[in-house]
């Protein structure tokens, strides 16, 4: 109930810097720091009533936040000097007199609820001690999370500097990691948070609680994140190429050879 609360207050919060500035992409960059105050607001509530810190709790807060800042940090620096993101854009035109009220409830209460459901592991971890650390799943989970955090962090580096090169512009990027998966990133955000999970289970976390990875890897494989994304490149010959030979999410390395760049 507490966290619950806390999310409800800081997505509302959201919402009014987004009013202010007119700008509902601010939910993505607030996105990675609301999964930073629920873990930290896990491990207080857990240390306010034990009064010690358990360093399975320490551990898991510290890669939430980790996640999490990088994630916004990234977010942000992309956004930086644009407009606001071309899906936000359409739905201040199409939702017209009702846009406020949709977005409140659509996008910023629908994310905050999201994001309890993803973070419940974290909840648990930080307040469920019944094994001693490190057991053997919490290093499986450790390993399984930092797999995960380097495939988003140098998938979203390499599509950062790929983009930054002017002769780049209308090409695809098909490289690096992108050469084994078409979206390193997400692969890395589910793989995290299977990793983090693992670790929860370990401190005595419910089984139900896989309910957090569960959400995510809806999210990112059937709703906002997969799905949206190539639905921008409909109709390129070129991506239809691509989608042929390279695995939509898990890492595939049979690859045949990169597609043209014209």
């Amino acid at each position: 109930v507490y966290i619950g609360f806390l999310t409800l207050v800081y997505m509302t919060l959201l919402f009014v810097c987004a009013c202010i500035n007119r700008r509902n992409d601010i939910a993505d960059i607030g996105w990675g720091i609301g999964f930073c105050l629920i873990a930290l607001a896990s491990l207080k509530f857990d240390f306010y009533f034990r009064g010690i810190l358990d360093p399975r709790s320490i551990v898991v807060s510290c890669l939430v936040l980790i996640w999490g800042l990088r994630l916004a940090v990234h977010i942000f620096v992309r956004n930086r000097n644009k407009s606001e993101d071309p899906r936000y854009e359409k739905w201040r035109t199409e939702w017209g007199k009702w846009f406020y009220i949709r977005s409140y409830f659509q996008i910023f209460i629908l994310q905050g609820i999201f994001m309890f459901l993803i973070s419940l592991p974290v909840i648990f971890a930080n307040t469920s001690h019944i094994r001693a650390f490190p057991t053997v799943l919490d290093i499986v989970g450790l390993t399984i999370w930092v797999i995960g955090f380097l495939f988003e962090a140098v998938g979203d580096r390499e599509l950062a500097n790929f983009l930054k090169k002017p002769e780049n512009k209308g090409k695809l990027m098909d490289r690096g990691l992108w050469a084994i998966t078409r979206h390193p990133n997400y692969f890395g955000e589910v793989t995290m948070w299977v990793g983090i999970w693992i670790i929860s289970i370990s401190a005595g976390a419910p089984w139900w609680s896989v309910i957090g990875p569960l959400t995510i890897i809806i999210l990112i494989t059937k709703v906002s994140g997969i799905p949206m994304t190539e639905r921008r490149y409909i109709g390129n010959k070129y991506f239809d190429e691509y989608k042929k030979r390279v695995s939509v999410l898990v890492p595939c390395l049979l690859y045949t050879s990169p597609s043209p760049r014209d």
